[in-house]
């Protein structure tokens, strides 16, 4: 009996010090710094900070100045792939986290947690199937985090294009509002993209296959994703569980190439417009639900891509 309640309180220990490590770990916020190769030959390197899943509230002070202080990076350009709030009153902490990077050129799209406010989650379920969104839950502003990023001067690219010029060079963009939710539209944005742009740049929140495949088969060079968390939970050493929508768990985070549509077998393929595929990347993100703030092998991120010229 003695030995059976060693080994209980054994377990329970380690189940506490795992769980108090998670709860650490969603804090230490990291700054992932990267190579694309995908501007033409002979171009001059152009850097975009990639950032994703902030679920901010009001209280996120830390995450707040954390995002701030990004802007000493100089990017060229700003993208977030959603997922911006988890507070009824989190715009103006948005916008504050954001502030000096709301002066340089930025892109975004919407997440399913910008539109309904976080509810208490079973976490076992996050592991057995991609999470669905309760209709009970309460509708979050997304409208008035609209209003503010753009009047600040970013681009709203929630099924829509858009055609810009950063550091003198012409991006030929498009994203889709949130594939987890179903709010995407990629038919209204769909065709060919430039051929005469220095980058052929694709958005979205949620990585699933269908999007990514339309985006690459339409001549995507780069597609930004968020949503994974980085499967949130990882094993060391081995990475990603989950993925929380259709994408292998191998690409749950960081750079790969998404090329020929995949039949869910074997290798994801390597087709794409240079016949290695379009560059892939998947942020792992800076936030949680409020209702599991915690991650194990995966801490939050921001990215700093340096895209280069394609070899």
């Amino acid at each position: 009996m003695a030995r059976l309640s060693r080994t209980l309180l054994t377990v329970a220990g380690l189940g506490a010090a795992g769980l108090a490590y998670s709860v650490a770990e969603a804090h230490r916020y990291t700054l992932r710094r990267t190579e694309a190769p995908v501007l033409p030959a002979g171009q001059p390197t152009l850097r975009v900070l990639h950032l994703s899943d902030l679920h901010l509230t009001p209280r996120h002070t830390g995450r707040m100045a954390w995002v701030s202080a990004l802007d000493a990076l100089e990017p060229d350009l700003v993208v977030v792939t959603g997922d911006f709030l988890a507070h009824q009153e989190a715009v103006p902490s948005v916008l504050t986290a954001l502030g000096p990077l709301l002066e340089r050129p930025g892109l975004f799209v919407l997440g399913s947690n910008d539109y309904y406010a976080p509810v208490p989650v079973r976490p076992w379920l996050y592991l057995t199937a991609p999470s669905k969104v309760q209709e009970h839950r309460a509708l979050l502003p997304w409208g008035d985090l609209v209003k503010g990023l753009s009047e600040a001067g970013w681009t709203d690219l929630s099924n829509s294009r858009a055609r810009l010029t950063v550091d003198g060079r012409e991006i030929d963009v498009r994203g889709v509002d949130d594939p987890h939710i179903h709010r995407d539209r990629y038919a209204d944005v769909a065709g060919p993209f430039d051929s005469a742009a220095d980058l052929a740049l694709g958005v979205t929140h949620a990585p699933y296959r269908r999007i990514l495949d339309g985006m690459v088969g339409d001549g995507a060079g780069l597609v930004l994703a968020g949503h994974t968390h980085g499967g949130q939970l990882a094993i060391p050493g081995y990475g990603a569980i989950v993925t929380n929508c259709d994408l292998p768990p191998a690409q749950a985070k960081g750079l790969s190439r998404h090329g020929r549509p995949w039949d869910g077998t074997g290798d994801p393929g390597l087709g794409g417009v240079d016949g290695r595929g379009a560059v892939l990347h998947v942020s792992a993100g800076l936030g949680t639900s409020p209702y599991a703030p915690v991650r194990f092998a995966c801490p939050p991120e921001a990215t700093l891509i340096t895209l280069t010229p394609v070899a």
